[in-house]
C-alpha cells in the first residue's frame, strides 16, 4: 500500500462518511472505488464490510445514548440476517470478476433509482398489532435483507428503511437505530466468511475505516438541508459514471 493510495483510499473515505451521514448509500461508492484501485471484486467486497463495521458500532453507541432502542426487536430481526447475509458472502465469493461487477453496475442503477424518487419516505406509517404472522414476515423478510447485504450490501439500508417502515408503526429515528445495530450484527457472519476465505485487504480495509469515522463525525456536525440535496447531487452523478465504468469496462 503506497502513500498515494493511502492519501486518496482515506480521502475517499472521509466522503462517504459524511454521504452515508448525510444522503445515505456510501457504499455504492466504496465498493466500485476498491476495485477501481486494483483489488479483485470479491475482496473489495470483504474489505468494505471493515468500514461498515466502524460505521454501525459508532451508530448504535449513539443511538443508544440518545435513548432510541429496541434490543428485543433489533435482536429478532438481526438474528436472520445474521444467518442470511452468510448464504450471501459465500455466493458473492463464488462468482466471477466480471458477472459480479455487472450484477454490482445493475443494482447500483437501482439503488440510485430509490435515492432519487424516496418511495421509503411515501409509505405510510402504520399501528398494526404485533400479531405472529407479522412476526414471521418481518424474519423473513429480513432473512432475504442478511441474504443481500451478505451478497452485496450496496444500498440494503434503504430496502431496511423501506421494510421497516411498511411493517411497523416505529418513528424513521428509531428504524434508522435499528438499522444500525441488524447492519453491524451480520456485517459480522459476513465479514467471518470473507476472512475465513482470505478476501480482506487489511490495509484498505482499516484505511477506509478511518475515512468514514472522520466523515461521519463530520457529516454529523455539518449536516444542513441545503447540504443534504448537494451531496445527494454528487452522489447520483458519482454512481452513474461509476456504474456505466463498471458495466462496459469490467
Amino acid at each position: 500500500m503506497t502513500i498515494l493510495s493511502f492519501i486518496a483510499i482515506l480521502a475517499a473515505g472521509i466522503a462517504v462518511g459524511f454521504i452515508n451521514v448525510m444522503a445515505g448509500g456510501g457504499s455504492l461508492l466504496t465498493l466500485p472505488l476498491l476495485i477501481f484501485f486494483g483489488l479483485p471484486s470479491s475482496v473489495a467486497n470483504g474489505t468494505n464490510r471493515i468500514a461498515l463495521m466502524a460505521q454501525n458500532l459508532v451508530a448504535i453507541t449513539s443511538f443508544r445514548k440518545s435513548g432510541y432502542f429496541d434490543w428485543k426487536l433489533g435482536l429478532r430481526l438481526a438474528i436472520p440476517a445474521f444467518l442470511g447475509s452468510i448464504v450471501g458472502a459465500r455466493f458473492a465469493i463464488s462468482l466471477p470478476d466480471e458477472l459480479f461487477n455487472r450484477i454490482l453496475s445493475i443494482v447500483m442503477l437501482l439503488v440510485l433509482a430509490i435515492i432519487v424518487w424516496k418511495p421509503h419516505k411515501k409509505l405510510s406509517q402504520t399501528a398494526e398489532q404485533d400479531t405472529v404472522g407479522k412476526k414471521i414476515g418481518l424474519i423473513l423478510m429480513f432473512f432475504l435483507v442478511g441474504v443481500y447485504g451478505g451478497f452485496i450490501q450496496a444500498g440494503v439500508g434503504f430496502i431496511i428503511i423501506a421494510a421497516l417502515t411498511l411493517m411497523s408503526g416505529l418513528s424513521l429515528v428509531k428504524i434508522n437505530s435499528l438499522k444500525a445495530f441488524i447492519v453491524a450484527v451480520y456485517t459480522v457472519s459476513a465479514l467471518v466468511v470473507f476472512i475465513l476465505n482470505d478476501q480482506i485487504h487489511w490495509g484498505y480495509g482499516l484505511t477506509l475505516a478511518l475515512g468514514t469515522s472522520i466523515g461521519a463525525f463530520l457529516g454529523s456536525r455539518f449536516a444542513v438541508k441545503r447540504g443534504e440535496k448537494w451531496v445527494q447531487r454528487i452522489l447520483v452523478a458519482a454512481v452513474l459514471l461509476m456504474a456505466i465504468r463498471l458495466f462496459f469496462f469490467t
